[in-house]
């Protein structure tokens, strides 16, 4: 009896020293309750509390955790209704205000999130809650995790999933992101013509520019040879002169055979000329071309032997008869 009795009482030990254990996992702490009394909090790994009169209260994770937010229907600033849905990151950093500062932490949270939600996106327009999430993920994060400060749980991120418009207002937008777009096409368009037309002005003004500069250079030469060809022309003349007044009618002889000649000249190059008609007045060229022959004797200084003088007429007889 008494073995079964020390076996027994051995036993009964082992059995309070085992329960009187406590392993705390990773990731976790475990507050520790003295008769009912919150007295400490249990760190992870091994832990000895005597049992019966130290128990685990709450067992808190303390990892960043995920809370849904369920969708929700909420009436805008402009009067539209839109259904939003999102999720809300936090962490645990004060193991016992989270188990006794608020009966359910994740209904809790929860319930801000919600509240909140239809707060901030209540006082936006439609617009705006649509181009301005990172604007509603921030203004939620700052006052859930205010909120949840007393409970010491921090609100590490706060995201809107979803906004899901009412199908004709979402029709509505499709026809206004048409019509800016044609209108930005429009426009585009218009740009495009008034630069082109711009450029075609310019290119015909550049040209016009161009174009009369050249014509000022062409008058400009014109002129110039026209002034050289009236100095050479003068000079001819005066050299003409010059000839004439020392050679006499000579000279003058001289020129008028020379451009008869050119003119008689040109009369047979002609490609359509089969016959030539020379006028009556063409007989006095042989006289000019004998002017030509005594101006060059005269150049060359010497002179031909004057033509023997014709006989004179004899005398009819009166008893000869006329022969005429």
């Amino acid at each position: 009896m008494g073995l079964i009795a020390v076996v027994l009482v051995l036993v009964l030990v082992l059995l309070y020293l085992m329960s009187s254990v406590k392993i705390v996992h990773q990731g976790y702490q475990y507050t520790i309750e003295h008769f009912g009394r919150f007295t400490k909090v249990a760190p992870p790994g091994f832990n000895f509390y005597p049992a019966f009169f130290y128990r685990v209260g709450r067992k808190v994770n303390m990892m960043e955790q995920v809370l849904d937010i369920p969708g929700q229907e909420i009436i805008t600033k402009d009067n539209a209704m839109v259904a939003v849905d999102g999720v809300v990151f936090f962490q645990v950093l004060d193991a016992a205000k989270a188990a006794y500062e608020v009966s359910d932490l994740f209904v809790g949270i929860m319930q801000l999130s919600t509240t909140n939600l239809r707060t901030v996106m209540g006082s936006m327009d439609l617009d705006e809650t649509l181009s301005k999430r990172d604007e509603i993920n921030v203004r939620l994060l700052n006052v859930v995790d205010h909120a949840t400060n007393p409970w010491g749980v921090k609100i590490t991120r706060v995201e809107i999933k979803d906004i899901r418009p009412p199908t004709d207002i979402v029709n509505a937008m499709a026809r206004q992101m048409k019509a800016e777009r044609e209108k930005r096409a429009n426009i585009l368009d218009a740009e495009g013509a008034r630069a082109s037309a711009i450029l075609r002005a310019e290119g015909e003004k550049q040209s016009k520019i161009l174009e009369a500069e050249g014509r000022r250079e062409a008058v400009f030469r014109d002129s110039e040879a026209r002034e050289r060809s009236a100095q050479a022309e003068a000079k001819a003349t005066q050299v003409v002169s010059d000839a004439i007044a020392s050679g006499g009618t000579q000279a003058i002889n001289y020129f008028v055979a020379q451009k008869y000649v050119e003119a008689v000249g040109k009369f047979a190059t002609s490609p359509n000329a089969k016959t030539i008609l020379f006028p009556v007045e063409a007989t006095q060229l042989i006289g000019t071309l004998g002017g030509i022959g005594e101006l060059a004797k005269e150049a060359l200084g010497t002179h031909a032997p004057a033509p023997p003088a014709a006989p004179a007429p004899r005398k009819r007889g009166p008893f000869e008869p006329d022969t005429q």
